[in-house]
């Protein structure tokens, strides 16, 4: 008989809690870094955080809701809401990218500092805290054939891609010197593209479900 530890629900909720719990650690050292660094990748690196924050407390919520027991007014259960919080969690990432984007743009056309050398720290560190929780949550998700689970999942893979693009950007900025401080904010952009297009790969398959 499954205890209530092994219940798919309550493992994919548990998932999902550790990643917000991860994630707000994560946003709130990046923006320091990334302000007192002079780096905005670094700070939409946070941006994105924050919103992977959001989007893991959606699926937390609709792995809750898809849980619960039919009803009178949902005779066939309450099964999609799951899909329904993948579909949220997808536009966040959309959001995040837009934002990020625009952002980009602002900083490539205004001359500012150099980021600071710490930074690269950061980022590693980050990186490989974010591919570990990614590694785990899919787990979780293939363990209980969650798609939203999944597709939070995926958010933590966005955050180390962006990241490991903020990382390449710096280190441009900081070896090319003079001229270069800018790779920064075009490494934030190209991480805003992959943040897009992983938000409309995890969009079809939840509505399609």
């Amino acid at each position: 008989m499954e205890t209530r530890e092994q219940h798919p629900a309550v493992k994919g909720r548990r998932s999902v809690l550790i990643g917000v719990a991860v994630n707000i650690v994560l946003a709130a050292s990046k923006m320091t870094a990334g302000i007192l660094g002079h780096s905005y990748a670094l700070v939409a690196d946070a941006i994105e955080s924050t919103a992977d924050v959001f989007s893991s407390l959606v699926v937390w919520g609709g792995l809750r809701i898809a849980a619960t027991p039919r009803d009178a007014t949902h005779p066939y259960g309450h099964g999609k809401a799951e899909p329904l919080a993948a579909m949220v969690v997808a536009l966040f990432l959309l959001g995040a990218a837009v934002t990020i984007a625009i952002h980009s743009f602002r900083e490539i056309r205004q001359p500012h500092h150099a980021p600071a050398a710490f930074t690269l720290l950061v980022l590693v560190a980050v990186v490989i805290t974010k591919e570990l929780l990614f590694r785990y949550v899919f787990t979780v998700g293939q363990d209980i054939a969650s798609t939203a689970v999944k597709t939070d999942a995926w958010h933590h893979r966005s955050d180390a891609l962006t990241s490991a693009a903020a990382f390449v950007g710096i280190s441009i900025a900081l070896l090319g010197g003079h001229g270069y401080e800018s790779a920064d904010d075009w490494a934030a952009l190209l991480a805003a593209a992959v943040i897009a297009y992983n938000g409309y790969r995890l969009f079809l398959p939840a509505l399609h479900e």
